[in-house]
């Protein structure tokens, strides 16, 4: 079955005996999104892909964490859910995307952490997202499919173990976790869509997952942090430095895992490698080795 057959399926049994149109959206890897318009009103169809339980993504957690951003202002509001399917149903927003160079900008980036702020001081969500055991989870399942593991996996992953020791317990809060540059919408108000990763977590991934998505400097992170801290701490900005190594960790593993799990037609070795010379560049540089010192010897 075609994609937009498919689409017309799942359409057809949410809005039954409704005429509607459909037109299918760009972006996305894993899965197919859709707009539909239904008696003058716009959606937006998300049909979960195939196999991406693997990846660690529980649709039951994606739709609470859609409500919850949708409760908090940030996200759109979430209208259907059916489970059994993988589909969820949100308002389309009609918004545009924010330009890479426009997030550096002080007061898109004041929008853009106000937005965080919210959703990360929000009541709980479902879901729980430890990026250090989601490289592991990766790690075992591509073994699993007999995919070969890179041989800078172990090195990385010494690195995440220093991180993860040295930073030592972070408290949890509601977090996206995908902070895409394509995730982000402005209507008006900053948006954040697809919420598939979402799950309690550690604020300084997500803080670290946008910088790093977006090619942020070391100066625009520190007005990253002021705009969403309200002030300038060494501790804040070493915290975030060293997370995007370990952002760029999952998306190395990410691409490994889908290269053996995925019938797309995608480069994921060559996304997994991108992301291992990366971010291994970034451990070697001595200015990373620097962000270890603030943080006090754990007891």
């Amino acid at each position: 079955m075609g994609k937009l057959d498919a689409a017309s399926v799942a359409v057809a049994q949410l809005w039954p005996g409704r005429p509607a149109t459909i037109l299918e959206l760009g972006g996305g890897i894993t899965n197919r999104n859709f707009k539909v318009e239904v008696d003058g009103a716009a959606y937006v169809l998300r049909m979960g892909g195939a196999r991406t339980d693997e990846l660690g993504i529980d649709r039951a957690v994606e739709h609470a964490a859609g409500m919850r951003a949708f409760e908090v202002g940030v996200g759109p509001e979430v209208v259907a859910f059916v489970p059994a399917e993988g589909w969820l149903v949100a308002r389309f927003i009609a918004g545009r995307t924010i330009p890479t160079e426009e997030m550096r900008r002080p007061e898109t980036l004041g929008r853009v952490a106000a937005a965080l702020r919210r959703f990360h001081s929000a009541p709980a969500i479902p879901g729980r997202f430890d990026v250090y055991a989601v490289v592991d989870d990766y790690w075992a399942r591509a073994r699993e499919h007999r995919v070969e593991i890179p041989s800078e996996f172990a090195r990385a992953r010494e690195v995440a173990e220093r991180i993860r020791s040295t930073r030592g317990p972070q408290p949890l809060v509601p977090c996206h976790n995908d902070l895409l540059n394509a995730n982000f919408l402005d209507d008006g108000e900053v948006r954040i869509v697809d919420w598939e990763y979402a799950g309690m977590g550690d604020r300084f991934f997500d803080l670290a997952n946008f910088s790093v998505n977006h090619g942020f400097e070391v100066e625009d992170d520190r007005r990253l942090l002021v705009a969403y801290f309200g002030a300038e701490r060494e501790i804040d900005l070493a915290s975030l430095r060293l997370m995007r190594f370990m952002s760029d960790f999952r998306e190395a593993m990410w691409g490994v895992l889908q290269s053996g799990i995925s019938d797309l037609d995608f480069d994921f070795h060559g996304y997994a490698h991108k992301h291992f010379t990366r971010m291994l560049a970034t451990a070697g540089n001595r200015a990373f080795a620097d962000y270890f010192e603030p943080f006090p010897p754990l007891a």
